[in-house]
């Protein structure tokens, strides 16, 4: 195998052995994925600036993010179906957060279920939740979350009507499956996945089959999921979820100001900049662009992170040299799943934190928390001068 030095040689090996069905969910945006692409390219418009002379020994990436500490501010953001990005996935990633020092977040709609991952780990983890009409339903989801120990919620706010994604639909990927004779023969030929797949139980909804009314089986979830996503949603519904859930909460998917004031009044703990990887509104803003505009309306009163287009550790640096104070990653976790199980996520958080690190160094900070906008040369109306 030739050397990994990158979060791209990591996805050109998860391309290489993960059916097109599931490479296509992580690899793909809404409409023309104009947002999707942009997530990752504007970052490369934000120059670094080179400091030399600089005392660098006794670096530290250790930050905190919600009041828990962290190996570096990068958190493993909730995305779906990731038990089928590889065998028993979301555990896998799970233990590589756990050992690396930073946090990991379940999606509701994962493979492996709530119970699984906190029977396969020791570390406290995240959960990400939907709003979602069924009051019940959420009841038990946070009930069971804070069985597992789960020290915080991430509550996603930005998919209360679905983004259509083309590759999705063609390739008949929703809830379940749609499995066509064209993307069995795919998955034929994917042999180390399939034999990872027959060897473990974990090939459904773990957080929904038996759990959500009248979904005993895989069959019955189609019809639930078309029905349990709350058009409707207000501020006043997230308001009711984070007094539901009483422990720390994250909003994930704001990407205006005016949004994250009203995440403010509503009482969360930290916001999350998103655009949920660029598979909801294509046509919107990468979140890196969204970030200084947040910052300046809320950044000294609550927590904020940025998600959506982080491939590097450079990218880490920039997101927090812009004033976030912490990232997520999906992609990136998600091409060393694929690639390489659990010790490709290991291999996925070692590049970004080396990269961190230098880059870091070689700007002339010797810690996350002393990175501010003097590391950055940044373009004049990098974030909009719009009419």
């Amino acid at each position: 195998m030739p050397a990994i030095t990158c979060i791209e040689d990591l996805r050109q090996l998860y391309h290489r052995r993960t059916p097109k069905m599931f490479y296509d969910y992580a690899e793909s945006g809404s409409w023309t994925e104009q947002t999707f692409a942009e997530n990752t390219s504007d970052f490369q418009d934000i120059y670094l600036r080179q400091r030399v002379a600089v005392d660098m020994a006794g670096r530290s990436t250790a930050s905190q993010m919600i009041g828990q500490d962290v190996a570096m501010p990068v958190a493993l953001a909730p995305v779906g179906l990731t038990g089928m990005q590889s065998a028993d996935g979301e555990i896998k990633a799970a233990r590589a957060a756990e050992k690396f020092g930073v946090p990991f977040t379940l999606s509701t709609m994962s493979i492996c279920s709530i119970e699984d991952v906190a029977e396969n780990t020791s570390a406290p983890f995240w959960f990400q939740v939907y709003t979602l009409k069924d009051d019940e339903f959420m009841r038990r989801l946070f009930d069971r979350a804070r069985a597992a120990g789960c020290t915080a919620i991430v509550i996603t706010v930005d998919l209360q009507i679905m983004g259509q994604r083309h590759k999705d639909i063609k390739n008949g990927l929703s809830a379940p499956p749609k499995l066509t004779p064209r993307s069995i023969a795919n998955m034929m030929t994917k042999v180390g996945w399939g034999l990872e797949m027959l060897q473990t139980k974990r090939r459904f909804f773990g957080n929904i089959v038996g759990h959500a009314k009248g979904v005993s089986d895989p069959a019955s979830l189609s019809s639930w999921t078309a029905e349990a996503f709350d058009p409707s949603l207000n501020w006043d519904r997230i308001a009711q979820f984070i007094r539901m859930w009483g422990g720390k909460v994250i909003l994930k998917g704001i990407l205006d100001a005016e949004d994250a004031r009203q995440a403010l009044n509503v009482g969360a703990d930290a916001i999350v900049v998103s655009n949920h990887g660029g598979r909801q509104l294509d046509g919107a803003i990468s979140s890196i662009r969204a970030l200084p505009e947040i910052m300046d309306a809320v950044g000294d009163k609550i927590e904020v992170h940025l998600d959506s287009g982080i491939r590097s550790g450079q990218d880490v640096l920039k997101a927090l040299a812009m004033g976030a104070t912490g990232t997520f990653i999906g992609r990136a976790f998600v091409y060393g799943l694929g690639a390489m199980g659990e010790a490709g996520v290991t291999k996925a958080l070692e590049i970004i934190h080396k990269e961190l690190d230098t880059s870091m160094a070689l700007c002339g900070r010797k810690s996350v928390k002393d990175l501010d906008r003097d590391i950055l040369l940044v373009p004049k109306g990098f974030s909009g001068e719009w009419e």
